[in-house]
C-alpha cells in the first residue's frame, strides 16, 4: 500500500529538480566578427544572464563554415545544451547535423537566416527579409526620381535564402521582375550592370564593387546585402571619384550603419532587430527546459526603413529613430 505514495513522491521529487535545474542554452552564429551577429551574441548573453541560463557559445570561422557550425551543434549537445539557437551559413547542409539534433530532444530554432526547407528547425525567428529587400527597393526608385537605373548588386553568395530574398524583394520593390519569397534564384534584369557575391564583408565587398566599376563605371545606385558591405562599396566608389550621384541602399541597421546613413554614405537601410531575435530564442529554450513545452513556426521580428531623407510616398523613420532603435535596444 505504501509503493504508489513512494512513487508519487519521487516524481515529485524528480520534476522539482528538473524544474530547478539550470537551462543550458547554445548560440552558434555565422561569425563573431559580424556586428549584426556580435549583438546577437550580447543579447542573447544578456538574456541568458537575466534569467539564470547558461549560454554556449560559438561561430563559424568565416559566413560558410558549415563544418564549423556543425562541430559546434556537437560540443554543445555534449554540453548539455537542449535548446541550439542557430544563424545558419549553408542553409542545406546544416540540416542533417540539425535533424540529429531534434532526435536527441533537442529544440532548435533558426535566427535570422532559415534552414532550407524551413520545417528542418523547430521554429524561426527573424526578419521579413523579403520585404526588408522590398523597401529599399522602393526607395531606391524615388531616389533616382525618374532617371534610368544601372544598377551594381553587391550579394551574399549563392543559394542562401537570406541574400536571394533581400535581392529578389529589391527587384520587386524597384517595379522589376523577380521571383518571389520561395526562389533561392537571383532574379536579373538589364538595368543591373554587374551582380557580385560581397559575402556581407567590407574588404570584400569594397573588391566587388572595384570589379564591377572595371565592368561597368556608370553606376548610379548600388544595392548591398548589408552594412559592412555598403562601407566597402562606397570606399570603392570614393576611390573611383564615383561617390557623388550614386545611390546606395542596405539591410542591417545597425548602429554604425545607422551613422553611415547620417553621414550620407546610405542612403537608406532596412533595420532589423537581432537583441529581440537573441532574446526570444533564450525565453523560448528556458521555456523548453522548465516546462517541455516547444514553440514552432516562423515568427517576424519586424523590419523599418530608415532614410536621412525621406521619399514622397515611401514610408520611412529618420536617423534619430534609427538610433534609438538599432540592433532593437529599445
Amino acid at each position: 500500500m505504501r509503493t504508489p505514495l513512494i512513487a508519487s513522491v519521487l516524481c515529485l521529487a524528480a520534476g522539482a529538480v528538473f524544474a530547478q535545474a539550470q537551462p543550458v542554452i547554445g548560440l552558434i552564429t555565422k561569425t563573431e566578427t559580424n556586428p549584426f551577429f556580435v549583438k546577437m551574441k550580447e543579447g542573447a548573453a544578456e538574456a541568458a544572464k537575466a534569467k539564470g541560463a547558461k549560454l554556449l557559445t560559438g561561430a563559424g570561422k568565416t559566413d560558410g563554415d558549415n563544418a564549423g557550425q556543425i562541430a559546434h551543434i556537437e560540443n554543445m549537445i555534449a554540453a548539455g545544451a537542449k535548446t541550439i539557437l542557430i544563424t545558419p551559413s549553408d542553409s542545406k547542409a546544416i540540416v542533417p547535423a540539425i535533424k540529429k539534433a531534434r532526435a536527441k530532444g533537442v529544440m532548435v530554432i533558426a535566427l535570422d537566416s532559415p534552414t532550407d526547407p524551413v520545417e528542418a528547425t523547430d521554429a524561426l525567428f527573424a526578419t521579413n527579409n523579403y520585404q526588408a529587400g522590398v523597401l529599399i527597393g522602393q526607395y531606391a526608385k524615388a531616389a533616382l526620381g525618374g532617371k534610368p537605373a544601372r544598377i551594381v548588386m553587391l550579394d551574399l553568395f549563392p543559394g542562401h535564402p537570406v541574400g536571394a530574398q533581400r535581392h529578389n524583394g529589391f527587384l520587386k520593390g524597384f517595379g522589376l521582375a523577380a521571383p518571389d519569397a520561395k526562389s533561392n534564384e537571383l532574379g536579373k534584369d538589364a538595368s543591373v550592370v554587374c551582380m557580385a557575391d560581397s559575402f556581407g564583408d567590407r574588404a570584400k565587398g569594397q573588391t566587388a564593387m572595384e570589379n564591377c566599376l572595371q565592368k561597368s563605371g556608370d553606376v548610379n545606385l548600388v544595392y548591398t546585402i548589408n552594412e559592412p558591405a555598403a562601407a566597402g562599396a562606397f570606399n570603392a566608389l570614393k576611390k573611383a571619384g564615383k561617390d557623388k550621384g550614386v545611390v546606395i541602399v542596405s539591410v542591417d541597421g545597425g548602429c554604425d550603419g545607422i551613422k553611415d546613413v547620417g553621414k550620407g554614405v546610405i542612403a537608406a537601410t532596412s533595420q532589423q532587430y537581432p537583441l529581440k531575435m537573441a532574446a526570444m530564442g533564450v525565453e523560448a529554450g528556458i521555456e523548453y527546459a522548465t516546462s517541455g513545452k516547444k514553440v514552432a513556426g516562423y515568427t517576424d521580428t519586424g523590419v523599418t526603413l530608415i532614410a536621412a531623407t525621406a521619399m514622397a510616398g515611401v514610408d520611412s523613420k529618420d536617423v534619430k529613430t534609427g538610433t534609438d532603435l538599432c540592433w532593437g535596444k529599445k
